[in-house]
């Protein structure tokens, strides 16, 4: 050992002690094995200079003649304590770590504890050589005083425990207690802490959780469930709004196959009857997004079946108007046409029907005709790589073939009917002198043409390749070096 240390050890000790204090605040939290290395060769460093000079933590302080070295030295000696507990805990929380992750933080917690005051009861009896039977006793029933008044607190304490333990939910699951939704945050020694959809925080004691019924929505960690109720008149089928329900269903690519999507009637009244489409999503993320997709091709289809929700009866089309003259007054492009034009244009529009997996339009053909979808599902397919996969669904109220009416220019995809389908097409001749009068509804047509076209460009064009970094020895490799 150097001359130095040999000459001043307690100096060298108190010094060890802060520069680990230093290399713990200094080192990054992300390089926390390089943490726990350093502190384990600046333990063993520390242990090596008191054992050396006799410091022996097992045994009473030395130095009894000189009071300023032995109360230095006692202090050393119990300080050897309390740091083999801190590395002891920091050895068994990365263990703990990497073997359960963050949900095993409470248990970490309480294992630091007890082996705090195993540390501190050793200190008392080896270092200070006190009556460790009397200090027991003593704070035992300080510990039935202190447990009495904290009952609250430490029934919230063995509750986080057991929740550890048993794990219905973990950090970042979503979840319900007792109807308070939110993502997990933290658990920790007395509550449970939700980070609601709203952004507020939602702090539950540990011990109502524990006895609450607990809605996890993460697991299984690739479905979550969701819901949309919908009324309409009493006055309509039932078998038609089930039909019409399921192809929005269909429409919604967004909903997972398997558990398959489903439609339930689910109660009835004199003012409307309530019919529901519960389904799943692949991520907690996609819920609302879904949720308001699925809402709108309800809407859509349920318009398209002549079936109106209950608030939108009173703005319905009149039921003698035709199915041509219904449609355009739905249509997003056509609607700004005048009512005598409307009249005009519908008398032009020829209704066609598909079978489930027709052909309505394919890739590559230049369309001389509109089509306009009164119902059903279309489905798009584009081609990437060789391989054929469907890049979206269409649904009522849309329209296909706007580029060759515009541009002369063949179709990206192939249009399939995924449904049975009922499609208005409108001739090119027809549609010519009309675009040409009208020009907000040709600027409309071609805005969704470029819509159309820079989607199918970014579905399909390859991702650009990131190069990646090579190391100095991956280059010393490299070049068989």
């Amino acid at each position: 050992m150097p001359s130095f240390i040999a000459d001043h050890p307690m100096l060298c000790a108190l010094a060890l002690i802060l520069i680990d204090i230093a290399v713990w605040r200094l080192i990054s939290p992300t390089l926390a094995n390089w943490k726990l290395a350093a502190r384990l060769v600046i333990f063993a460093v520390f242990s090596a200079v008191l054992f050396n000079d006799g410091m022996n933590p097992m045994q009473a302080a030395p130095y009894v003649d000189d009071t300023a070295r032995h109360l230095a030295a006692t202090a050393l000696q119990i300080g050897w304590w309390l740091f083999a507990a801190r590395t002891l805990t920091v050895l068994l929380g990365a263990v703990m770590m990497q073997r359960v992750g963050h949900t095993g933080r409470l248990l970490q917690d309480l294992m630091g504890a007890v082996i705090f005051l195993i540390a501190i009861i050793a200190a008392m009896a080896y270092v200070l050589d006190l009556p460790v039977k009397g200090v027991l006793a003593t704070s035992g029933a300080v510990a039935i005083i202190v447990g009495l008044a904290l009952q609250s607190t430490l029934s919230d304490v063995f509750s986080g425990i057991v929740l550890n333990t048993t794990k219905p939910y973990q950090i970042d699951d979503w979840i319900s207690i007792d109807g308070t939704e939110g993502r997990v945050t933290d658990i920790d020694w007395r509550a449970t802490r939700l980070q609601t959809s709203q952004g507020s925080l939602a702090v539950i004691p540990n011990s109502l959780a524990a006895k609450a019924k607990i809605i996890n929505f993460s697991r299984p960690a690739d479905m979550f469930g969701l819901a949309v109720s919908l009324q309409v008149s009493p006055h309509a089928r039932p078998q038609t709004v089930i039909e019409a329900l399921e192809r929005a269903m269909q429409g919604c690519r967004a909903l997972l196959a398997k558990p398959a999507p489903s439609v339930a009637f689910k109660a009835s009244a004199s003012g409307g009857v309530e019919y529901e489409i519960s389904g799943f999503v692949p991520a907690m993320g996609l819920k609302r997004e879904v949720r308001n997709q699925l809402y709108d091709l309800a809407f859509r289809h349920l318009q398209a079946a002549g079936v109106g929700l209950l608030s939108a009866t009173e703005g319905s089309t009149p039921a003698t108007v035709s199915g041509a003259r219904a449609l355009l007054e739905r249509s997003s492009i056509f609607s700004t046409l005048r009512q005598e034009e409307k009249d005009t244009f519908s008398q032009n529009m020829t209704l066609h029907t598909y079978r489930a997996g027709d052909m309505i339009l394919p890739a590559g053909e230049v369309s001389d005709h509109l089509f306009i979808i009164e119902s059903g599902v279309i489905s798009v397919m584009l081609v990437k790589g060789g391989h054929q996969f469907e890049a979206g669904r269409m649904g009522p109220g849309e329209v296909i073939g706007e580029s060759g009416i515009l541009t002369d220019q063949a179709t990206l995809a192939d249009f399939t009917a995924k449904t049975y389908c009922t499609l208005y097409r409108i001739e090119n001749e027809y549609l010519k002198p009309c675009l040409d009068a009208r020009h907000d509804i040709g600027e409309a047509m071609k805005a969704l043409l470029d819509f159309r076209v820079h989607a199918a460009q970014a579905l399909t064009e390859d991702a650009p390749v990131v190069p990646v970094k090579k190391g100095f020895l991956q280059w010393l490799r490299s070049r068989g070096l």
